[in-house]
């Protein structure tokens, strides 16, 4: 089997399980695609074999944390964590999307119905502010949006030193401050925006959210298709 190897603090903790299994011949014959640097080291940390990332690549089961996911839907935002050099969302996205299968790997709180946070969105750098205010206009009085810095928390401009992405784009974090009602709309409507290239919402077909509480972990599969 190809695997897509999740980014993550849970994926992290996949990874090291998957290679425990693979050294004690518990399973055998897998290739492990990376979505991360952080993943692609810990999975070279757990011996487990490593190929790269390419369009034509077939990917039969992948998984990775969800920073939000929506109840029934399952469909789910990434991309909150802070990117190290040379890597990129867009490649992560890929992965996740080309695999047969995939799981998202979330906590309770992780999983809702009303749901709230930040989205973000990938953007051309010499033109951001162009896409930012027809976004800020969109989502007037529902968001914030800001552009995401390299170091520390800059502000809705992202000070001296905005982060750029593998691909040389920025990121402007849609912070929404009311309730999120339809993750698949927001992807929608950010989708017929110039200047947006990308977005860290997923809607996936077949997917399968495994929820850790308290109590243990649950799992719940989308029964339902998603307009896109």
């Amino acid at each position: 089997m190809v695997i897509g190897l999740g980014s993550g603090h849970a994926s992290l903790l996949a990874i090291q399980y998957l290679g425990q299994q693979l050294r004690s011949g518990a399973i055998k014959d897998i290739v492990g695609i990376p979505t991360s640097i952080s993943s692609a080291s810990e999975a070279a940390k757990a011996g487990i074999p490593l190929d790269c990332y390419e369009d034509t690549s077939l990917i039969d089961f992948a998984f990775n944390d969800a920073d939000i996911i929506e109840e029934e839907t399952l469909v789910a935002v990434i991309g909150h964590r802070k990117l190290q050099g040379e890597e990129s969302l867009i490649q992560e996205k890929n992965i996740v999307n080309a695999a047969k299968k995939l799981a998202f790997i979330v906590t309770e709180k992780q999983y809702k119905d009303e749901l709230e946070g930040s989205v973000p969105v990938l953007v051309h750098s010499f033109n951001w502010m162009e896409p930012a205010e027809e976004i800020d206009d969109l989502f007037l009085g529902d968001a914030e949006v800001w552009r995401r810095s390299s170091i520390g928390h800059a502000g809705p401009t992202g000070g001296d030193f905005p982060l750029l992405t593998k691909e040389g784009h920025n990121i402007l974090d849609v912070i929404f401050t009311s309730p999120i009602l339809s993750l698949a709309e927001v992807a929608r409507s950010l989708e017929n925006i110039g200047g947006v290239i990308d977005h860290g919402i997923i809607c996936k077909i077949p997917c399968t959210a495994v929820i850790a509480s308290q109590d243990g972990v649950s799992f719940v599969e989308n029964s339902q298709n998603i307009e896109k």
